[in-house]
């Protein structure tokens, strides 16, 4: 009798553990939590470390916009984050974005989920092209969403021409647009003239690809 209480325990623990793994099926971690493999730094010249697990991004005199990159590309997915930032500094993380040599000499540009204290983290801003394309930021629970001087978790899911945000657990952002398909995931430090370096930090960064 108590080996067979024993197997039947045995064969739970089995059982919940195939369950846990298969609800994590899909999803890769695009950053390892040591080093960058598998990113590479675009324009600017602010930058990028790995300190206890997090990539820091840190703000550099006169340089423009920086973004570091992943070595791939993405189209239909379902991104997860955290990030914290300083109050001064705004930032972002581009999906779907490309660097081309006849645009604009390779400069960095798509969709860009941001990242600010202002109320307008998780609107979806066009980097270097059209400007804003969520139009309407004036959702107070998604404008309170982002917590100052916290960890926030970001969620992101782009299937077809649909792109859509949330902070928190918070819907934020809801937009259409069809003009790419797919690109890389770039993590940005703004250009930024503050007296003192400025940081945003970034962890637990994973990504489920869609079909």
């Amino acid at each position: 009798m108590m080996c067979f209480t024993r197997m039947a325990s045995l064969a739970l623990v089995l059982m919940l553990a195939g369950s846990a793994g298969a609800a994590d099926d899909g999803w890769i971690m695009l950053f390892n939590g040591k080093n960058l493999d598998g990113w590479k730094q675009i324009n600017g010249t602010a930058k990028y470390e790995v300190k206890d697990g997090t990539i820091v991004g840190t703000t550099a005199k006169g340089s423009p916009n920086s973004f570091l990159c992943t070595t791939k590309n993405y189209g239909d997915f379902e991104l997860e984050f955290e990030v914290k930032v300083d109050d001064a500094l705004n930032s972002g993380v581009q999906i779907r974005s490309q660097s081309r040599k006849d645009y604009q000499n390779g400069r960095v540009h798509g969709y860009q989920v941001e990242i600010a204290t202002n109320g307008e983290a998780g609107f979806i801003y066009d980097e270097a092209r059209r400007g804003w394309l969520s139009k309407d930021r004036s959702n107070k629970a998604a404008r309170a969403a982002f917590k100052k001087g916290e960890w926030n978790k970001y969620r992101v899911v782009c299937k077809g021409d649909s792109i859509k945000t949330w902070i928190n657990g918070v819907p934020v952002a809801d937009v259409k647009d069809s003009m790419d398909a797919s690109g890389f995931i770039g993590l940005q430090v703004h250009s930024f003239s503050g007296p003192e370096p400025a940081q945003v930090r970034w962890r637990n960064l994973r990504l489920r690809e869609m079909k």
